[in-house]
């Protein structure tokens, strides 16, 4: 099979996946995220060259945050066995490194509180939008699908003309430009102002004005979602690797598939739930 209809079969179940997640039930969504958080921090700790003990230690400590963010944003009693099994995998971690010769302690533990503060945290918060309001969740799904293919369209057309072609961070992601930037905001601001139509981001009231909100919405995903992209492009090009791992056939790892949630997932918790409900 060639690289166009593998990525093109992977991506459509990908996407496809996440979406009746999202629309069928919130136990869906979250047993496919808990596993899905669990194999991004598996691979952040592939990729930092972790010994086996810690790599264990964080995916189970993962696992339960996420776990445990689910009850507590369904309302439902928290159990007590998620508490205390993160608050063992943690402690586990950071004890093996006194039974470990020789021992680098301070460097994994960073590792470990980086792993899950960047990866399983940010992911954990996804269950606070889907149980706010589940179209608010594949908002910033698709948000993020229509920014980036907004971004790659406009960039690549623009690199064909003279000077049409400003690179953004060039030494982080040589592919990006200033030119994607705007034009992947343009196809996410038009997704907003489709979910204004649809209703779906009616919940929000971040301001006196559901189109503000809508389209508020679009902006911050596909800013912070770029950023989010940037940073994992950073951390890839620090260590000396081009994909974080082989999740997908022909879309690389998993951290590749969803940097964008980095930082617009607690963007848009922030923002749009929190603040949302305070204001």
């Amino acid at each position: 099979m060639s690289n166009f209809w593998q990525r093109t079969l992977s991506g459509t179940v990908y996407v496809a996946l996440v979406v009746a997640s999202i629309l069928v039930h919130p136990a869906f969504f979250g047993l496919l995220f808990m596993v899905i958080t669990s194999l991004a921090v598996r691979e952040y700790h592939h990729l930092m060259q972790s010994y086996n003990g810690l790599t264990v230690c964080a995916t189970g400590a993962a696992a339960l945050l996420f776990g445990e963010s689910y009850f507590y944003f369904s309302e439902e009693e928290l159990s007590v066995l998620l508490v205390g099994g993160f608050v063992f995998f943690t402690m586990a971690a950071m004890l093996l490194e006194l039974f470990r010769n020789p021992t680098t302690p301070i460097r994994n533990w960073g590792n470990l509180w980086t792993s899950l503060m960047m990866i399983a945290l940010p992911f954990s918060l996804m269950n606070g939008i889907l149980f706010y309001n589940k179209y608010v969740l594949l908002a910033l799904f698709i948000t993020i699908w229509v920014n980036g293919s907004g971004a790659y369209c406009v960039g690549s057309l623009m690199a064909k003309r003279k000077g049409g072609n400003h690179k953004m961070f060039p030494r982080v992601s040589p592919g990006k430009s200033w030119e994607g930037l705007v034009g992947g905001i343009v196809f996410a601001l038009l997704a907003g102002y489709i979910f204004y139509l649809v209703g779906w981001t009616d919940t929000m009231h971040l301001t006196a004005y559901p189109l503000a909100d809508s389209l508020l919405f679009a902006f911050v995903v596909a800013v912070f979602g770029t950023l989010g992209d940037l940073m994992e492009s950073l951390f890839k090009r620090t260590i000396g690797v081009k994909d974080s791992g082989r999740f997908l056939p022909g879309h690389g790892g998993v951290l590749d598939r969803f940097d964008s949630l980095l930082l617009a997932t607690p963007a848009v918790y922030f923002f749009f739930v929190y603040l949302a409900d305070v204001v």
